[in-house]
């Protein structure tokens, strides 16, 4: 199973594609576009968020609710399109047009500089408008569809925020579906009610500065079974894919499975998940120190994943850059932004996740319909049990 995307942050529409997924799957559309609006969701988001009302069309994939096996077509369209037809528009125009907003004033830590020199692009919107996170609506889309397969056998994602800037939320043991209901309703997507006091002050803080906020969050994935992913090869391994994933997410600078980092610090025999067996339970784990993963294969214990977002790189008290015309010392340019995006960024890599989770679930069970999917799981897990 895979997916391509195409479209720009300020362009029509964006457009995605997904193709191996499987047939008699029932897609719930009001689901899918849940997802597109939690996505715009989240204290600290700009004005962007103000104007679009993400909603994805089905062009194709789907005949009266259910997939068909042939590739799915996905469509979100902008609705600030109506202001930047002519900036944006495919019609040739005069190098010098003022109407094009050139981008000649690269900002740290955007792909503006290094993707200009790459792709010899003297105006460095050509960039921006594919680089930019505006491209994550559609990764969303396309997990969205992946987490109803993962549905359809009992599987759940879910997201929290760990930390905003310097502000840390106190770790909350709670079952998934509790930890789901709570977070969907803080702007920050947390459950520690205090922290989220301190981190809307701290977007506050920020925002008045002209300044920006990163921040870690956590996916966990309940229900999955023991043994996708593989050790045989090195880019099997699902903990590595799913590390991938996130990182591929703008903004994203580190991952972690786990206790993650915090391995460095204990002994082996404070971080290895010893193991337990009943006849009524078979294989477990008394601990999930390791996050779900063994040898790059899921352990049947829950998929717990952290990444780090930095702080967003556009700044309204910009930081110092050069003109590449005139190679002048000057102010980088501001483009409209967000003070802080980690809540939205916990449910683009919720649905990154549940991307390479449902495509390592097809890579193990795999076949064409649902119907053929089931009965290969029943047989596995028969095969299990009887380990």
């Amino acid at each position: 199973m895979r997916y391509l995307t195409a479209g720009e942050t300020h362009g029509p529409q964006l457009t995605a594609i997904i193709e191996g997924f499987p047939s008699n799957v029932t897609l719930n559309f009001e689901d899918l576009n849940f997802q597109l609006h939690r996505r715009q969701k989240g204290y600290g988001r700009g004005r962007r968020m103000q104007i679009e009302k993400d909603t994805a069309t089905i062009a194709g994939g789907v005949r009266h609710g259910k997939t068909t096996g042939a590739p799915i077509a996905l469509v979100v369209v902008n609705n600030d399109w109506k202001h930047w037809t002519t900036v944006m528009g495919i019609e040739p125009v005069e190098e010098d047009n003022e109407g094009k907003r050139r981008l000649n004033r690269p900002r740290p830590g955007h792909a503006d500089l290094n993707g200009g020199l790459k792709y010899n692009q003297r105006d460095m919107r050509n960039i921006l408008e594919r680089s930019s996170a505006r491209e994550t609506t559609m990764r969303v889309a396309t997990g969205a569809v992946a987490r109803q397969l993962l549905a359809e056998f009992g599987i759940k994602v879910a997201g929290q925020v760990i930390r905003i800037g310097d502000v840390e939320a106190k770790r909350q043991e709670l079952p998934l579906d509790e930890l789901i209901r709570i977070t969907e309703e803080s702007p920050v997507r947390v459950v520690d009610k205090e922290a989220e006091a301190q981190m809307i002050a701290a977007i506050d803080a920020a925002k008045e500065d002209g300044d920006t906020l990163g921040g870690i969050v956590e996916v966990i994935i309940e229900g999955v079974p023991v043994g996708l992913g593989s050790h045989v090869q090195w880019d099997r391994k699902l903990d590595g894919k799913i590390a991938q994933a996130v990182l591929s997410i703008q903004a994203f600078k580190g991952v972690e499975f786990g206790i993650g980092f915090e391995a460095a610090e204990r002994r082996g025999s404070n971080v290895h998940d010893e193991i337990l067996y009943t006849k009524e339970d078979g294989f477990s784990r008394r601990t999930n120190r390791a996050g779900g993963f063994e040898g790059g294969m899921t352990t049947g214990e829950q998929i717990i994943v952290r990444g780090v977002m930095k702080p967003i790189s556009t700044l309204y008290k910009p930081l110092q850059s050069v003109d590449i015309d005139t190679k002048e010392v000057i102010s980088a340019q501001v483009e409209r932004s967000d003070t802080c995006a980690v809540p939205a960024a916990g449910v683009i890599m919720e649905n990154v996740i549940a991307w390479e989770v449902a495509n390592a679930f097809l890579d193990k069970f795999g076949g064409d319909s649902i119907e053929e999917i089931r009965a290969n799981l029943t047989n596995f897990l028969a095969q299990v049990e009887s380990y």
